[in-house]
């Protein structure tokens, strides 16, 4: 296993600085923001661009790669995570383009995977969303396989706020439509874990890993804790909305004994990457900086 980090808390550090300080405190390995540059408003903790994937050419991936070995970090997959199965046609066409160039540039770097969203329309029953999937994924998929790449789904719902609700923007966040996914793309499409979206929808944690693990291909870590005033005010029919709060590991409620113990046993051997969602350690790159070291105390001694 390797310990990482995912760039997005950085949006305004290049990826050149960010390696170095990474690589500096004993992170082994960067999954990369490739968000579209643009100026405009984006979502909370998306946005970031540390490479511009849309101008990329194959030497500049060449460079980007080697000099990232240099600071001792290698690349754990590219990150991009929109809705490819938004209502509105427009947006999804321009996400979708968006998305392939991200597979493109994995292909031109040899990183062998693209963390995304499979989506979904939050007005949309589940099983709606998923006869939508079947059409739109196909292509994407194809693509992804022709320049080398497999994609990871995310299993997070996708509801933080009101215009997410009460379907949130993403489907592949449950084993009802994880089952699904493994039958129809298994080998092409694998899942990018994150623990902590276990935690509020109170699926099991050693359950989930054991049937899913072998299809898991990249991990992030995250934590998460439960507001008990916030469920008691609001309860379960908010999906989360007021008290899901994202922690750092080992300030919320994961058991990553538990999380760690079925990785192991289920076989997966790979990148382990911090996902940082916490505002306590927001409002400056060196209050990120510590929030991302106390993950790392915490997480280091389980992964080997």
């Amino acid at each position: 296993m390797k310990l990482g980090i995912l760039t997005a808390p950085f949006p305004d550090t290049p990826l050149a600085e960010v390696a170095a300080w990474a690589g500096s405190v004993g992170f082994e390995a960067l999954e990369i923001a490739c968000w579209p540059k643009s100026a405009g408003p984006s979502r909370r903790y998306a946005g970031t661009s540390h490479i511009d994937v849309a101008a990329l050419s194959k030497a500049e991936a060449g460079e980007i790669v080697a000099a990232l070995g240099e600071k001792r970090q290698a690349v754990s997959a590219l990150g991009y995570y929109p809705n490819p199965l938004h209502p509105d046609a427009d947006h999804r066409a321009t996400v979708i383009a968006h998305l392939k160039k991200v597979i493109e540039a994995a292909g031109l770097m040899g990183v062998g995977v693209v963390n995304t969203f499979c989506g979904g329309d939050a007005q949309k029953t589940v099983d709606d969303n998923w006869q939508e999937a079947l059409k739109v994924w196909p292509a994407i998929i194809a693509h992804a396989r022709d320049h080398g790449v497999r994609l990871a789904f995310e299993n997070c719902p996708m509801i933080f706020s009101h215009d997410e609700w009460p379907g949130g923007h993403n489907i592949a966040y449950s084993p009802y439509i994880w089952r699904r996914i493994i039958e129809t793309w298994d080998g092409a499409v694998g899942m990018n874990f994150d623990p902590s979206h276990l935690v509020w929808q109170m699926i099991d944690q050693a359950r989930f890993i054991a049937e899913f693990g072998v299809h898991m291909l990249h991990v992030h870590a995250k934590d998460l804790m439960i507001d008990r005033d916030g469920l008691y005010e609001r309860g379960i029919m908010s999906a989360g909305m007021g008290w899901q709060v994202p922690r750092m590991p080992g300030l919320g409620d994961v058991n990553w004994n538990t999380i760690f113990s079925g990785l192991y046993r289920a076989g997966y051997d790979g990148p382990v990457v911090i996902e940082h969602e916490d505002r306590r350690f927001e409002g400056s790159d060196e209050a990120v900086k510590r929030g991302f070291l106390l993950a790392r105390d915490v997480l280091r001694p389980f992964v080997k």
